[in-house]
């Protein structure tokens, strides 16, 4: 590889090197002697400004620069599941057995996947020597793990007949399993895995709207702000609010195929934390362990700070990569703040003109470019296939100021909101977000389906009990002026119906081995009593009798209600249905005997 440039400054992340007349936007080079990872971004005449991916302490003027003629990519083939990678897409394992220590030495080449696994590939059988062949269409497969079966793919800037084929047996990633002449007449060779630059989307045939509900297990998410596979969403909120735990009980529970969680620029023991548990942990949906379907990428706070936008891009691609699969892919990014920081600096470095509180001025595009690449779409290539990528990203906006500039700028390009409140968090109400700040704008995209598998009347009750919370907030107000003594009956039945919702549905322990998920039949169950006990006990009020009589005749049920949560396992739904009956029973012996008392009277 012939040395293109030399090193003319070094400022932290930034290298600066000369020489460099023909290099490329976003080319990925080798800088220095010990060929540190890097990419342009940007060129002014033979001067290339250079982002790299290592710790750049020791670089000096003058050490050579290397051209690769290619950009930042990834390798995506079998053997990425399971795995947990830098922000560059080296597994960590390689590099300790490499760097034969437990620290990131620089310089340490390794490929993403492994050279030595064998795969045991099935070939599809309508795919013969003369057959033409195009992007996307499925050569064959192989079991990866026992949850996720990988197709393999034709490359998709790869078209052409056919050539030769290898029949069923057992290949390494590096080598042939298929060759195909291209109209130019130029021979390709298909391996198992291919190269895909970070930066550029893959194709996709055709975008649907997303109306499938991503079940996530947690009420307040499910029922009252629904995320739909393929959606873009995010987790804003102040240091303590739970946005780690939140993010971990999505990746465990929901009911994507294909877990994609990124970790950029957080702390190391939450990735630690995760890499502990999540071989202990079982899917909900499959009885087998979580990491059978996750990919972990670590860019934590104390690795370089430039390979966060590298950690961001590459997890978005192998995401792209499985949903080419035809697989519901979530992505999770903890945190976009983290990565809008690494811009920041590197604008700083760049000596670029600074916007809003020093972000540079390319932020919302940087954002929009990231988002826009979720959604729900048709791939291209035979079978046919539909696939997902829903994106998730936690914001940590300081001090919980949600009018800061990632925050703001993320609202732009998102549409679900799930905003974490400190003071929820601080009173032990988790998950800590706040119904009356976040939104969703899926709510009635996926409703159909919650009605056609859940119940008719999910739509119906769901609003409702919103809009109960909604006036329980107005009339907190009126508590702290005049006491509870000064609302009407029916305004304190909406207080307790309001409280049962809080305490019975919208809090959820991520501890607990029952109400950590709960399965939408429970969620609906949970949902309708709560409501139906309202209903009636509103009918009860109308007919003269007292909230306070009601709570001292239902208040051991009521309490047995909220505990549904962690005495009624998914598979045992029905208890609930009993419950709501002696509740409903009890309820109209109540209003007999306060009839009767006041008949006496």
């Amino acid at each position: 590889m012939p040395v293109v440039g030399r090193i003319v400054r070094v400022s932290g992340p930034l290298v600066v090197a000369e020489g460099m007349k023909g290099a490329q936007m976003y080319e990925m080079v080798e800088v220095g002697e010990e060929r540190l990872v890097g990419e342009i971004n940007r060129m002014s005449g033979d001067l290339a400004f250079i982002q790299v991916y290592e710790t750049t302490t020791g670089l000096r003027p003058g050490e050579p620069v290397y051209g690769t003629g290619s950009p930042l990519s990834i390798e995506l083939g079998p053997g990425l599941l399971q795995s947990i990678l830098d922000g560059i897409g080296r597994p960590l394992s390689a590099i300790k057995e490499v760097a034969k220590s437990p620290f990131i030495k620089r310089g340490i080449k390794v490929p993403t996947l492994p050279r030595d696994k064998k795969w045991s590939f099935e070939p599809n059988k309508e795919i013969r020597p003369g057959a033409k062949v195009g992007p996307g269409d499925v050569l064959g497969y192989v079991q990866e793990t026992p949850l996720i079966r990988h197709a393999i793919m034709v490359p998709p800037d790869v078209s052409g007949v056919v050539e030769d084929i290898v029949g069923e047996g057992d290949y390494t990633v590096t080598d042939t399993i298929a060759v195909v002449r291209t109209p130019g007449g130029e021979k390709k060779e298909l391996k198992l895995m291919h190269k895909w630059p970070v930066r550029r989307p893959r194709p996709v045939a055709r975008k649907f709207d997303p109306v499938l509900p991503l079940i996530t297990g947690m009420r307040v998410l499910d029922t009252f702000f629904p995320m739909a596979k393929g959606g873009t969403g995010a987790i804003p909120g102040p240091f303590g609010s739970g946005k780690t735990v939140t993010l971990h009980s999505l990746a465990k529970w929901s009911d994507a195929r294909v877990i994609v969680y990124i970790g950029c620029g957080e702390r190391g023991n939450e990735m630690t934390e995760a890499l502990q548990k999540y071989p202990k942990y079982k899917d909900p949906w499959t009885g087998r362990p979580l990491l059978e379907r996750t990919i972990l990428i670590a860019n934590t706070s104390n690795m370089p700070v430039a390979a966060r936008e590298a950690s961001i891009y590459t997890g978005v691609t192998i995401a792209e990569y499985y949903r080419d699969m035809g697989y519901d892919v979530l992505l999770v990014a903890d945190s976009t703040s983290r990565w809008a920081e690494a811009l920041r600096e590197i604008a700083g470095r760049l000596e670029e003109m600074p916007a809003e509180e020093g972000f540079p001025s390319y932020l919302a595009s940087r954002l929009a470019e990231f988002y826009s690449r979720a959604g729900r779409a048709q791939v291209p290539g035979s079978p046919k296939r539909i696939g997902s990528v829903t994106i998730v990203g936690a914001v940590s906006p300081p001090g919980g100021d949600f009018t800061e500039p990632v925050t703001a700028n993320t609202k732009r390009f998102i549409r679900v909101f799930w905003a974490l409140d400190a003071r929820l968090a601080y009173s032990r109400h988790y998950p800590a977000i706040n119904w009356i700040m976040s939104y969703s704008a899926y709510v009635d995209l996926v409703a159909k389906w919650w009605m056609e598998n859940i119940d008719p009347r999910w739509k119906q009750y769901r609003d409702e009990a919103y809009k109960l919370l909604l006036r329980e907030d107005e009339l907190k107000e009126i508590v702290r002026l005049v006491g509870t003594e000064g609302l009407s009956e029916k305004d304190k039945l909406i207080l307790e119906a309001a409280r049962l919702l809080r305490e019975g549905f919208l809090q959820q322990n991520a501890f607990d081995p029952i109400d950590a998920f709960a399965a939408p039949k429970k969620q609906w169950k949970q949902l309708y009593a709560i409501m139906e006990f309202y209903h009636a006990a509103m009918r009860a009020v109308e007919e003269g009798v007292p909230v306070k009589y009601i709570r001292e005749k239902l208040g051991t049920l009521l309490r047995e209600l909220v505990m549904t949560r962690y005495k009624v396992p998914n598979d045992k739904v029905e208890e609930i249905d009993k419950l709501l009956n002696e509740i409903l029973a009890k309820l109209d012996e109540a209003v007999k005997e306060y009839k009767a008392q006041t008949v006496a009277a």
